[in-house]
């Protein structure tokens, strides 16, 4: 079926949460979903359902809202106040996604009620609420989740049940690679080919594979799935294939996913003997002390009707006792960790709200559509770190106690002195997508530069689209179309009003640097990262760099996130990914030996661009500027371009009917006679030398395809094709199959021909070598072109431009259909599995996959962070990189490295350290180059023999007598004004000494001159 079918549909909207989630999203629409608790934790899950459209979300609070709870609730607003939680949040999240039902019930939790669910989840029950509805959900089969927040800690438990099925355990696709080898014994051992982007290990012990296309070992071809063992990164152990027949050639080895069933037990017998999910085996302990810690919480609000009240000793200690008595933890109880969590627990953070939230959301979607394993069974998270922070030990019951303001559940942890730091800060959010969206939102419920001098900058340079919608918290359906950074502030400044935030349309790079200066950056408190691309925040990081500000860098792929920390001199330089993998491929292997669907994809993107979109262009330009032809370059480029043009001008089609014969030529060259003459020149037989065959290896041996008007691949093909290059040529198109299919019946080609003089590079050398250009041939072609362009411009029926190029559109569904078709096809000449219309949707369009869930998490993990920059800590061990795997509910926190250091000049430098100096003259003026060389003598007793701006060279020693004199005599902007610089504040130099080779790159600190 053609993707244009798709284009009212669910998937369209979704797509880049069906990424993530796989076809086990289509059963969202059906989900039936009870959230219980309003509060931050609460209106974070019910968001992200909503968000991610299941079909009918209930939720469920007694009570009323209060001032405080707007710390962290960011559906309420100050009109809400003495309202049912449940009622006003529910208006709210209705708006979210009018596809989704949202219904408030403020009654019991009884069983009646409870029985219509699939997932219930309770985020402000006591315990005994709990352990009588999880019996209750255990019992009837109803997937059931605990998320609770208190101050820096959250628990998260699940139980779905005695025989929870999943469908689809893992992230991403199920592997697939290309079979180089088989040998024939027990065990037999395979060898595979890697793809390009392929790092470690494709497979792992235990994997279920299947093969396909398998020339002589047919016996594996079809067989049911097969365990392997990893020997290396290219070689399986599959069993024993001594009986088989000897391995010829080709192949695919197919990871395959079978349904896993998983069994789980009650709270009530999870709370006595539970599984506790850790990274690694040394965190068990802290987990299992506040499992009993959380416990003994529920025993002192059952006993004292309050949780403990902030930095009163007496309460925590209590606490603390009850965690002794009940006997519930597991090994030794730390007693420091039950301490300090009782000691704010009563405090509420939208961070943390953020991170259990999304991570409970994620196990409520995981209960629904079958992708990803669930939690088994409990998660404990805290950031209790921040409690360390110098001085917050200092802190009284006085300093934490509630003043009547929406940020008590903030104050109860840091303090109403750190409230207004809080205040005061100058932050830069760059991004307003759906990580900016929860960072902002976070902001607002932090009272970030909510007080006096305070300010809030957010940049984006896009509009808000509809496929936003869907996990972009803070647009709506009416915001479409218009900026992102201007409906977000707006959206800030309802949620609280006291935050001055200003909203940008701007791109931060090197086009922005008179906007976005130094100086800019430099009176900064912070910046937050929010960027979809890796260049764009390895620039960001530059510039945080250059300038000594701090920078919180975030990013996500699918359920995965991080966030990094850079905070001055204090951690590392960022590394925010690896730009080397820039997804290109060579054009031997795309042309004549794909061995992947990323490859013919590839292809197929090639052809669209050859087709619809660089023919047109030449062809405005040839008809429209006379000197065309002359500005063409030398050699084979111009031939191409030329029989391009011609090529053009002669399949003009006059009609649709035209356009469907020039598609149907098209299918016939690309997918029959291409690979037929392929095969002539290299035949499936063929050696490269005696016993060596050239079809083996990364070289998978192709077959050509028959034209079939009832295949549906074939005849989408040809509809699209015939779309585009009748939309290239201005002619009408028509979408009626039918009649497509009818027309085609009755076309006959000419049988294809060999030719036995064609030369096919088979080599990326052979590629790279360049046949001489026919000079005759190129004159030919230029007199027929003037010729023609004459004619055409004689006509009366001619328009101007002649055709309409056609950019690829990753929205656009017959583009998309195209791709899809034409990469599928070529897949089959060459034996690899298709992909369907979504998938080469995403790696066509490079469309990285998201889901509302990891962007929240990633985003409250980024607002812990900033919580310790705005404390101005200096620790490194306060501060965490955090690593997420929502997939199997795994968060790794790591300690940032120190920044690296070196020795120059006999001393250590860190990489953040520089050399400042005033450069203003002892005239009052900018100081000239002699007077630099002379501070950094008297300064460092380092002699200069070279000094640099950039690529500007200041001074050279080496040079002749009167360039030195000159240059020793200029001021330093001088240099730079004559190099064509603009005149600059602060310049950064570079410089090399006396006795250090010049072409070396060695490390030395920077030289920051400031001028007048």
């Amino acid at each position: 079926m053609g993707g244009a079918a798709m284009a009212g549909s669910e998937e369209g909207l979704y797509s880049r949460q069906l990424y993530v989630l796989g076809g086990g999203a289509r059963r969202l629409a059906g989900a039936r979903v009870l959230v219980s608790g309003l509060r931050g934790t609460g209106a974070q899950v019910a968001a992200a359902l909503v968000l991610a459209g299941t079909g009918r979300v209930v939720l469920h609070d007694r009570g009323t809202a209060c001032t405080t709870d707007r710390a962290q609730q960011f559906l309420l607003g100050e009109s809400d106040v003495g309202q049912n939680r449940a009622e006003v949040s529910q208006r709210v999240l209705a708006e979210l996604n009018p596809r989704v039902v949202v219904a408030a019930h403020t009654g019991e939790l009884s069983e009646a009620f409870l029985a219509s669910f699939q997932v219930v989840v309770l985020t402000e029950s006591p315990l005994e609420e709990q352990l009588r509805i999880g019996d209750f959900c255990h019992d009837r089969g109803i997937c059931f989740i605990v998320a609770d927040t208190k101050g820096l800690a959250g628990q998260l438990f699940c139980d779905f049940g005695k025989r929870f099925v999943v469908d689809e355990p893992a992230e991403g696709d199920p592997v697939c690679a290309v079979v180089q080898d088989i040998s024939q014994g027990n065990p037999g051992v395979v060898t595979y080919m890697g793809t390009e982007d392929s790092r470690g290990n494709l497979f792992c012990d235990g994997d279920l594979v299947t093969f396909s296309g398998v020339e002589g070992m047919t016996e594996l071809n079809d067989r049911e799935p097969i365990p392997v063992r990893v020997l290396d990164a290219f070689k399986l152990e599959i069993g024993d294939t001594s009986s088989f027949s000897p391995y010829r050639r080709g192949g695919l080895v197919s990871q395959v996913w079978l349904p896993q069933e998983h069994s789980y037990e009650p709270l009530r017998q999870a709370l006595v003997d539970p599984k506790i999910q850790v990274m690694n085996p040394k965190e068990l302990p802290r987990s299992c002390s506040l499992h009993a810690a959380f416990q003994a919480l529920h025993a002192f609000r059952e006993e004292r009707g309050h949780l403990p009240r902030p930095r009163v000793s007496v309460d925590a200690e209590r606490v603390l006792e009850l965690a002794r008595s009940l006997g519930a933890q597991q090994g030794p109880l730390d007693e420091d960790v039950v301490r300090a969590f009782a000691s704010v627990s009563a405090g509420d953070l939208c961070p943390m709200a953020a991170v259990l939230g999304a991570m409970a959301a994620q196990e409520v979607l995981k209960a629904i559509t079958g992708k990803f394993l669930p939690l088994d069974q409990w998660l404990y998270f805290d950031a209790l770190e921040c409690l360390e922070l110098e001085g917050a030990e200092r802190l009284t019951e006085e300093d934490c106690a509630p003043r009547g303001s929406r940020y008590d559940g903030q104050i109860a942890v840091f303090g109403a002195d750190f409230q207004e730091q809080l205040g005061h800060q100058k932050y830069f959010v760059v991004g307003a997508g759906a990580i900016g969206c929860e960072l902002l939102k976070n902001f607002a419920m932090m009272g970030l530069a909510a007080g006096p001098g305070g300010d809030l900058t957010v940049t984006d340079m896009d509009t808000v689209a509809l496929s936003n919608l869907h996990r972009q918290l803070l647009y709506r359906t009416a915001d479409i179309s218009k900026p992102k950074s201007v409906v977000a502030a707006a959206a800030v400044r309802r949620m609280n009003p006291s935050v001055r935030v200003m909203a940008h349309q701007n791109q931060v790079g090197p086009a922005t640097e008179l906007l976005y200066g130094d100086d800019f950056f430099r009176h900064l408190d912070g910046v937050a990262s929010a960027l979809d691309t890796l260049e764009a925040r390895a620039y960001l990081e530059s510039r945080c760099f250059r300038c000594h500000t701090p920078l919180l860098d975030s990013g996500t792929e699918g359920p995965r996130g991080n966030v990094l920390p850079m905070v001055p001199s204090l951690t590392e330089p960022l590394r925010p990914g690896d730009m080397s993998r820039d997804g290109t491929f060579p054009l031997c292997t795309l042309r004549y030996f794909p061995r992947t669907i990323q490859h013919t994809l590839q292809w197929a993107r090639d052809e669209f661009e050859g087709l619809f979109q660089l023919p047109a262009e030449h062809v405005n330009r040839f008809m429209e500027d006379p000197a065309f032809l002359d500005q063409l370059p030398a050699g084979l480029e111009a031939l191409e371009v030329l029989e391009q043009v011609q090529g053009s001008l002669r399949e003009r089609p006059r009609d649709w009917q035209d356009c469907l014969l020039w598609a149907r030529r098209r299918w016939q060259s690309c997918y029959h006679d291409n690979i037929a003459q392929l095969l002539h020149n290299c035949p499936p037989e063929h050696e490269t030398s005696p016993g060596v065959p050239f079809w083996s290896g990364d070289k998978s041996c192709p077959h050509p395809l028959t034209f079939d008007p009832d295949n549906d691949t074939h005849l989408d093909y040809i509809l699209a094709a015939a779309h585009l290059f009748a939309q290239a040529h201005k002619v009408p198109p028509c979408s009626d199959r039918a009649a497509v299919q009818a027309i085609l019946r009755n076309v006959v080609l000419p049988p294809f021909m060999p030719q036995d003089e064609l030369r096919i590079p088979l080599t990326e050398e052979q590629e790279e070598a360049q046949a001489p250009v026919d000079s005759g041939r190129l004159a030919e072609l230029t007199q027929d072109l003037v010729q023609r362009r004459q004619e055409l411009v004689g006509g009366e029926e001619v328009q101007v431009p002649l055709m309409e190029p056609i950019h690829f559109e990753k929205d656009d569904n017959i583009h998309v259909d195209f791709i899809t078709a034409a990469s599928n096809l070529r897949a089959e000449n060459y034996g690899i599995p298709p992909a369907d219309w979504l998938t080469s949707k995403r790696i066509a369009g490079r469309i990285m996959p998201a889901i509302i869930t990891t962007t929240a998490a990633v985003a409250g993990l980024a607002c812990l962070e900033i919580y310790k920059l705005v404390w101005g800590c200096r620790d490194l061990s306060c501060y965490r990189n955090s690593h997420l795997w929502l997939s199997d509910c795994r968060l790794l926190r790591t300690h940032p490295l120190p920044p690296p250091v070196y020795q120059y000049g006999g001393q250590e430098w860190s990489c953040w350290d520089r050399l400042e100096m005033q450069a203003v003259g002892a005239d009052g003026q900018e100081m000239t180059v002699q007077e630099v060389l002379d501070w950094m003598q008297r300064t460092h007793g380092w002699t200069v023999t070279m000094l640099l701006h950039g690529y500007t060279m200041l001074y050279d020693r080496g040079g002749d007598e009167e360039t030195r004199t000159r240059q020793l005599a200029q001021r330093l902007s001088a240099n730079l004004e004559d190099a064509g610089e603009p005149r600059r504040r602060e310049l950064q130099l570079t410089y090399v000494c006396e006795g250090e080779d010049p072409e070396a790159e060695d490390a030395r600190p920077p030289l920051l001159c400031s001028l007048p």
